[in-house]
């Protein structure tokens, strides 16, 4: 049908309140969305604000997304910022705000980033977002988001947002940031914990096994060297192998050749079978 004819019966269905007619309505709020009137996003705020189902506002919030008009995205930003908004609405208001790719409303998602006062998911939930839409812009404020909550104690909600950025940076090749993990996976004045994600996040980010193999003797925490062998293992190339058989025949720590020894274990390298039995039948 064509918008002139289809909303009235629309809009009947979206009047419904019984449990049963949730799935209609669902369905409703999609072709809603698709029938671009001027009363789209009036039929589509009218359910986030009115529907008795949550699936049903979520699904409401989800289809503004698609909806690229001034009005939509204001709407959308106003209910990300909203704290009388639910925590899930609000998540999936950053999920719709990015998906139209406009710096109003990305700005919007930053400075859920870095409100202190907001709840510690949404804020994840905006650190990650924001990693998927890969833009030097969005790279660089990741970067400077994480350096100015350098000051959150260990095992604060600003220690857990740094770690996020790690991850999601990460996901983001290019822009610098797996030669920019190095630099965090290397600096002592992280928490072990942070440098443990640097460094996961550098091996997702594709650092090659050149630089993974050169920072292990850069490493003093045994934690963090573990951290190292079991990346280097992920590797899953010639190089990081030799390496990881060096570590388990002359480190001079037991429990990180013990380590490497079980890496090695899991990897199907060719030279691995002689080098354990080396090992095994060697001098103890």
């Amino acid at each position: 049908m064509n918008a002139e004819n289809a909303m009235p019966i629309l809009k009947a269905v979206l009047a419904k309140r019984d449990a049963c007619s949730a799935e209609l309505r669902e369905k409703a709020v999609f072709l809603v969305s698709q029938k671009r009137t001027s009363e789209t996003e009036d039929l589509l705020l009218g359910v986030v604000r009115d529907d008795p189902n949550p699936e049903v506002k979520k699904k409401a919030v989800f289809w503004m997304g698609q909806v690229n008009t001034d009005r939509a995205a204001q709407a959308l930003v106003q209910m990300l910022e909203s704290s009388t908004t639910s925590s899930e609405l609000r998540e999936q208001a950053i999920f719709a705000i990015m998906q139209q790719h406009s710096e109003r409303g990305q700005a919007a998602v930053r400075r859920i980033a870095e409100d202190a006062k907001s709840p510690n998911e949404l804020r994840e939930k905006a650190v990650f977002w924001l990693g998927q839409q890969r833009s030097p812009e969005n790279a660089q404020y990741l970067r400077g988001l994480f350096d100015r909550l350098a000051n959150a104690p260990e095992g604060s909600n600003g220690e857990s947002i740094r770690q996020k950025i790690l991850f999601s940076l990460s996901q983001m090749r290019g822009e610098g940031n797996d030669q920019w993990l190095m630099q965090v996976a290397a600096n002592p004045k992280h928490s072990v914990e942070t440098r443990k994600q640097a460094i996961f996040s550098a091996g997702q980010a594709g650092v090659s096994t050149a630089d993974l193999i050169a920072l292990y003797p850069r490493l003093n925490e045994r934690e963090l060297k573990e951290q190292l062998i079991w990346v280097l293992s992920e590797k899953r190339d010639p190089a990081a192998f030799s390496r990881l058989m060096e570590i388990a025949k002359s480190d001079p720590d037991r429990e990180l050749r013990k380590k490497a020894i079980f890496w090695l274990g899991q990897s199907n390298d060719p030279r691995v079978k002689d080098f354990l039995l080396e090992i095994i039948n060697g001098p103890r």
